[in-house]
């Protein structure tokens, strides 16, 4: 566990509830004058991994909490939103799920699953556009196989299969 990292989380939760913040510059500048050093790249995964999103807050856009809830819930309608998005071919290769979708997409997809930390899933490796996912066993293969069809059918694409 990371304890700078968890400090730093609560600190920018806390920020971007109590005032507008506009720019990861005024972020990086909240954080230092708490005492949390913090660089502009650093800032930056933290916006995506906290989900934070800009909203209309007193005729400007700033920084807020997601709405939908908790960091994981925000990682599931992200996956789902890109699974849906983007068409899918799934093949399997001992205890890892190969994904090929669109270029540029496999970063994304990779990020969100990794967000969701769930337990079957040993680690993710993505190129531009396609994904390897390590699972626990066959059985966990089996099951994300399936879990990712069915986020991909949400719009109509589909997975195809290998």
């Amino acid at each position: 566990m990371d304890l700078g990292k968890d400090l730093r989380h609560r600190a920018l939760r806390d920020l971007v509830a109590r005032r507008a913040i506009r720019t990861q510059r005024e972020l990086v500048s909240a954080l230092k004058s708490q005492g949390i050093p913090a660089t502009q790249a650093t800032v930056s995964r933290d916006i995506t991994e906290l989900g934070l999103t800009k909203v209309d807050r007193g005729g400007s856009l700033a920084y807020a909490l997601p709405a939908g809830g908790s960091v994981e819930q925000v990682a599931e309608a992200r996956l789902s939103a890109l699974l849906a998005d983007a068409p899918l071919e799934i093949a399997t290769a001992g205890a890892i799920l190969v994904l090929k979708t669109l270029p540029g997409s496999a970063h994304a997809i990779a990020a969100s699953l990794d967000r969701l930390r769930l337990p079957e899933v040993v680690g993710t490796v993505a190129g531009d556009d396609t994904l390897f996912v390590a699972v626990n066993d066959q059985a966990a293969l089996r099951a994300l196989r399936a879990r990712f069809r069915t986020l991909a059918a949400q719009k109509g694409h589909g997975a195809d299969e290998r």
